[in-house]
């Protein structure tokens, strides 16, 4: 997965597995800027279908893709794992396409076709020249709706999903926070990983994947979005064209989540065969929808992120980076605001050699969580809600990202937010609205924390707790 460090897009970097599976297609060199100041249209066929755009007339190329109210998070116990089995079948053949013939109509065409998972979403997307737009929508709706799921290639896939896992196994970053998310919201949906359990992998049968299909790949929880030279008319009718015929679900697309509670508890896994401690702490973030998911934002930002080994300047804004290098206390920490639906995470995530000062780290860590309660200069919220809107203009650099953006916020909030408004939103931020975001959501809250490595300096959950209430009394 492709790590993204910058405030806004880390959030899709937490939520996002982009996947690591089959032979893709070749993927061309066609950057196509977009204007900011192109509006966003949208919509919404008879059986629920939504189709939304943004259209530059001047772009030679096109981003389009499903995005699907479904992920990992609609599974159960029983078939976690089925979301992201599905996005590795996508691409073995359809009712009129073989394998063979998918790849080499996306590689004469000089598209790039792919696909990930995430806890909340399944996304389908090409990047294409315009003219091929249609094309690329015709692909689309025959892997979504005929694909062929062969029982060869159900048992290939699951060797590479196993390979997989164990790579992802290897990456402690991922590790960690798959963990934070299991003790954070345990025993509930949202707690479950995305390739899901080894014997889930080795279990799943095709009419796992067909039921999957049949019970959340329905038209109310699709979005069919383009961004590029593709204008919105033509996209409305070829979504006519191949997706009319999409049945919707029964039940409210809302019915099918319950908002998880966030439980305060703990998760390690000492191995003092590692060389560092790698930590994530964790409060009960905000949704996508929360008013207060831009300040959420901004206080992240005001931590910072910090890196020793990218040399870094320690005196990068951030009082803790200031702290951490001074003290030689870790490696790296960086912080996440981590959202879904309906909740979220918000925390830092440290790593660190300087195992036998763990309890310094940690405490220091609150004690500047601490202090985002009742001392936030007015230097610093500007500071980092410029850092903001910077990143939100640099991560939509492309077709492929404003799709991305659109997808994302079309199926979590049933509007997209332009840049401009984005700017606007961030730009009346005040450090009373951070101070008060944080005494609401940090002042002595239950944390979840996520421990691997070398962390028998770690102090038990109830010290760490108490800590934290002293430092906040």
């Amino acid at each position: 997965m492709a790590s993204r460090r910058l405030a806004l897009t880390l959030n899709q970097s937490l939520r996002s597995r982009a996947a690591i599976n089959a032979i893709r297609p070749v993927k061309r060199g066609l950057a196509t800027p977009v204007s900011h100041g192109a509006k966003t249209e949208s919509t919404t066929l008879s059986n629920g279908f939504t189709i939304a755009t943004e259209h530059s007339p001047w772009a030679q190329t096109s981003t389009v893709g499903v995005w699907i109210d479904a992920g990992s998070r609609a599974e159960t116990d029983k078939n976690n794992g089925t979301a992201h089995f599905l996005e590795h079948l996508a691409f073995k053949g359809t009712e009129k396409r073989t394998q063979q013939q998918l790849e080499m109509e996306i590689e004469n065409m000089g598209g790039h076709l792919n696909a990930y998972t995430s806890r909340e979403n399944t996304v389908y997307y090409s990047k294409s020249f315009n003219s091929d737009v249609p094309k690329c929508v015709d692909i689309l709706s025959d892997i979504l709706q005929h694909s062929r799921l062969e029982s060869q290639a159900i048992e290939r896939e699951r060797d590479v999903i196993l390979r997989e896992q164990e790579e992802v196994d290897k990456q402690l970053e991922e590790v960690v926070f798959d963990h934070l998310h299991a003790t954070a919201f345990q025993g509930q949906p949202l707690g479950r990983t995305i390739l899901g359990p080894r014997a889930n992998i080795e279990s799943i049968k095709r009419q796992d994947l067909v039921d999957y299909i049949g019970q959340n790949y329905t038209a109310d929880r699709m979005v069919l979005v383009g961004a590029g030279g593709v204008p919105h008319a033509q996209l409305v009718e070829l979504a006519e064209q191949y997706f009319a015929k999409l049945p919707s679900s029964t039940l409210s697309a809302k019915k099918y989540k319950e908002k998880p509670d966030f439980v305060g508890s703990d998760v390690r896994m000492r191995d003092d065969g590692l060389p560092t401690a790698n930590i994530a702490i964790a409060v009960e973030g905000v949704s996508w929808n929360d008013p207060d998911y831009f300040t959420a934002l901004v206080t992240q930002a005001i931590v910072g992120n910090w890196d020793r080994a990218m040399g870094n300047s320690p005196y990068l804004g951030s009082k803790l980076s200031t702290f951490v290098h001074k003290h030689n206390l870790a490696n790296s920490f960086m912080s996440f605001s981590t959202s879904y639906s309906d909740t979220g995470l918000w925390g830092i995530y440290m790593v660190t050699e300087a195992t036998e000062r763990i309890d310094d780290l940690v405490h220091f860590t609150l004690r500047e969580w601490s202090r985002l309660s009742f001392n936030v200069s007015v230097s610093e919220v500007e500071r980092a809600k410029a850092q903001l809107k910077a990143s939100i203009l640099l991560s939509l650099d492309g077709t492929t990202a404003v799709a991305e953006d659109i997808g994302r916020q079309i199926v979590t909030t049933g509007r997209r937010l332009s840049p401009e408004e984005v700017e606007r939103v961030v730009g009346q931020i005040t450090e009373k609205d951070v101070m008060n975001f944080a005494k609401r959501k940090l002042w002595d809250q239950d944390i979840a924390i996520s421990a691997v490595g070398k962390i028998e300096g770690l102090l038990d959950y109830s010290r760490i707790r108490a800590d934290m209430t002293r430092l906040m009394s």
